[in-house]
């Protein structure tokens, strides 16, 4: 699904199964013209247990100044 209903449709799957937290720390544009976001990343299971507690980065592909792509790296 594409668009902001299959936006829509992953987080609502992914609230369902994880309580994530998210906290931007810095944005940059990479050598593509990506944005890149410096991202704190904490993630609970539903009973509140740690899952995950990581930096990743959130690269954003632009076209015409709508977001066409975001990915997910590991730091």
């Amino acid at each position: 699904m594409y668009g902001h209903d299959g936006v829509r449709e992953y987080w609502t799957r992914q609230w369902k199964m994880i309580d994530p937290h998210v906290e931007p720390i810095d944005f940059e544009t990479n050598e593509n013209r990506n944005v890149v976001v410096n991202v704190h990343q904490v993630v609970h299971d539903l009973n509140g247990n740690l899952l995950i507690d990581q930096m990743v980065k959130h690269i954003y592909t632009l076209e015409d100044g709508l977001i066409m792509r975001m990915e997910i790296e590991k730091v």
